[in-house]
């Protein structure tokens, strides 16, 4: 009987929340709710069996956390790219166009395709897991592929259900959406802490994103923080799942949680940019920080098709509205060197409140963007925020300009180091071409211990920053040659600091061959570009071989055959190897027993190697295949050793096409190329449908 008692009161309790805190429709009176709530805890507390995880008990409780832990995301959470004008919506739809193979014949109309748009809450992104329908994890962004785990403070969020609405629910979903705090709330919260003496917040999202990594979840729960679902992944095995951006919503609302109720389904892309204009007037009037509109494709299986590029979702934009423009005058113009040597002019001026922050300072990029600027010292510029994040010079107000004021460009010599600086013809980056430079060692040193390369704990930039200064560091290598005693004689060390970051240096040789290519800093070569060539390069010598083979024009196409190594990463790869210092440097660090390889299978290696039977032979994609999706088709491929291409050419081996085939089919036909269906294509992968 108590443990019925108890389900009852959960159910009801957590129904009334609901009700209260997702429709904005009560149906409870708050002294019933509060006579249910304290005999529900006076039962958990009789008996603590009787707790569960969604248990509106569980909202607030338990001691403050000492930390917030790693983890990874299950699916990647990747961000938006953006869009500022109605041009450059146009641009992305033609681009989604092309890549779905849906273009128009030259003069006719683009085809609609039907898209959703969602208003950009100014908040913060979250990822929740739920297994068998209960909430089990909540984690930060964090890079995309790991964020931290802030479970036991999403959980004081009362839009965000503890248990899903569903019967029977899925094994487990994940649900993405955006924490924020409402204005009203941000404001209330500011007053009482002016009423305590403390600093007020900037903005609420900066609030919000201080609320969330609290360590204390009673702190959490009295700032008031609010959540709008609009994402989720489902098992693909699960039934009655969304086939919709749209439906999806649908989900979200009826699974419990609060889904934002200006959307819209639009037909086509005139109506997306009156969605858009419309909500850039009304936007105002709301009650929490909008700064946009998220576009979505609609159908999932053609997101599916469209893919992601490295960074973001190709079926998908955020449309960024105007940002906020203050003058100010300019104080002086300074210089940054960069890890490259790229010089980067600096405008200093008089702080203005933007956007909700106060700025004083926004990179130039270069000598052309300074010069169209016709800058001079003293001028009244105007500022806003790019995106409403990063400063930027709009322009200048030259009427206001200080009588004989001279004109601002950029120094002959680094100001680090006092060497010449070198542009080359045809670039718009101006260098500091000395590596002995003391700017790009400490940005070389920066990127070397970064979390996505080497991830060397407790050696932040102060600290370079004394080893550079110091002389006890003048390359890489160097790094490894520190000794504990020596470390604890510097500022901020002590014995267990020093003797930690010698742990970890040493640690950070074990870290895998993709790191170790991405921490060298090569010009164009990313985290993925790096996973990629360390895939197909499994130690430094072969990529050295492949890249000065190439040099040679013996094998012309050995890193451009790579997937996603375009000629510019190969021509810097070439240069990088080229350089005596940089063979140099590979040697020394071979010495401190840095592997620069794969390490070998757990079997060491003697099995047979894998089968690539589609070992180079480039493919095309077009139109929809029966029962493969053309993300699936790609990684089937990919995985055989082939390369997918977006366009076809006389060195494409083959054209996969599917229903609705369009004007790749056309191209290959005209060319000779070879023409497969699905069934084909898994003839020579030699694979069975599953």
């Amino acid at each position: 009987m108590v443990q019925a008692r108890a389900e009852e009161l959960r159910r009801l309790l957590n129904r009334a929340a609901h009700a209260y805190y997702v429709l904005d429709a009560p149906v409870m009176e708050d002294p019933v709710y509060d006579r249910l709530y304290r005999e529900l805890v006076g039962l958990e507390q009789a008996d603590p069996e009787l707790i569960r995880p969604d248990s509106p008990t569980r909202r607030v409780g338990g001691a403050p956390a000492e930390g917030f832990t790693s983890v990874a995301h299950r699916v990647p959470l990747l961000s938006l790219d953006n869009a500022f004008s109605h041009e450059d919506l146009d641009v992305w739809y033609g681009r989604l166009l092309k890549v779905l193979d849906r273009e128009a014949p030259e003069g006719s109309p683009a085809p609609a395709l039907p898209m959703v748009g969602e208003l950009k809450i100014d908040g913060n992104a979250l990822a929740l897991s739920y297994e068998q329908g209960v909430l089990v994890r909540a984690a930060t962004r964090g890079d995309g592929e790991r964020g931290e785990e802030i479970t036991a403070n999403v959980r004081t969020i009362r839009s965000v259900p503890l248990r899903l609405d569903l019967e029977p629910p899925p094994a487990w979903v994940e649900v993405r959406g955006e924490a924020f705090i409402p204005e009203a709330t941000f404001a209330a919260i500011n007053a009482e802490r002016a009423e305590r003496g403390e600093a007020p917040f900037a903005n609420p999202r900066n609030a919000c994103a201080g609320t969330l990594r609290q360590l204390d979840p009673q702190v959490v729960a009295s700032r008031g923080l609010s959540f709008f679902a609009y994402t989720l992944h489902l098992p693909e095995v699960w039934q009655g799942g969304p086939r919709s951006q749209w439906q999806a919503l649908d989900w979200l609302k009826a699974a419990g949680f609060r889904v934002n109720p200006h959307r819209a389904l639009c037909p086509d892309l005139a109506a997306v940019k009156a969605f858009c204009d419309h909500w850039e007037q009304e936007r105002r009037g709301l009650p929490y920080a909008t700064d946009g509109v998220v576009v979505k494709l609609d159908d999932l299986r053609l997101q599916g098709e469209a893919g992601f590029t490295q960074k973001a979702p190709r079926w998908a934009i955020a449309l960024k509205y105007a940002a906020e423009e203050a003058p100010s005058r300019l104080l002086r113009l300074t210089c940054q060197v960069g890890r490259t040597g790229v010089i980067t002019p600096v405008a200093e001026f008089e702080p203005v409140p933007l956007a909700g922050t106060t700025v004083s300072r926004a990179t130039l990029h270069n000598a052309d963007r300074l010069a169209e600027l016709d800058l001079c010292a003293g001028d009244t510029i105007v500022v806003r925020k790019a995106g409403e994040i990063i400063p930027e010079v709009v322009r200048v107000l030259k009427e206001l300009r200080p009588a004989g004021a001279p004109r601002l460009e950029l120094p002959p010599t680094c100001p680090e180091c006092g060497s010449a600086l070198v542009r080359e013809e045809g670039e718009a980056a101006t260098r500091c071409v000395n590596n002995g430079c003391p700017a790009i060692l400490r940005g070389s040193l920066r990127h070397w211990v970064s979390k996505g390369a080497l991830d060397v704990d407790g050696l932040g930039i102060k600290l370079i920053e004394q080893l550079v200064d110091r002389r006890l560091v003048a390359a890489i290598p160097d790094l490894y040659r520190l000794d504990a005693a020596l470390l604890a004689s510097l500022e901020r060390m002590g014995e267990t600091s020093a003797a930690k970051l010698v742990a970890a240096l040493e640690a950070s040789k074990q870290q895998p061959w993709h790191r170790q290519l991405y921490g060298l800093g090569i010009h164009h070569v990313g985290e993925v570009n790096a996973k990629a060539l360390a895939r197909a390069f499994p130690s430094a010598t072969t990529l050295e071989a492949a890249a000065l083979a190439d040099e040679a024009d013996e094998a012309p196409d050995r890193l451009t055959a790579v997937f996603g190594i375009g000629a510019e990463i190969a021509q810097s790869l070439r240069q990088w190897f080229a350089t005596p210092a940089n063979r140099s440097l590979l040697e020394q660090l071979g010495a401190q027993g840095f592997s620069l390889a794969a390490a070998p299978e757990p079997d060491g290696g003697g099995g047979p190697p894998a089968a690539t039977p589609l070992a180079g032979l480039t493919f095309v994609l077009t139109g929809t295949l029966p029962t493969l999706s053309r993300s699936a088709a790609q990684a089937l491929i990919e995985a055989a050793g082939g390369k997918v291409s977006g366009s076809v050419s006389r060195r494409t081996s083959h054209v996969v096409a599917g229903e609705e085939a369009g004007s790749k089919l056309s191209k290959a036909q005209a060319l000779g190329v070879s023409v497969l269906d699905e069934d084909g294509l898994r003839a020579l992968l030699r694979t069975e449908p599953v």
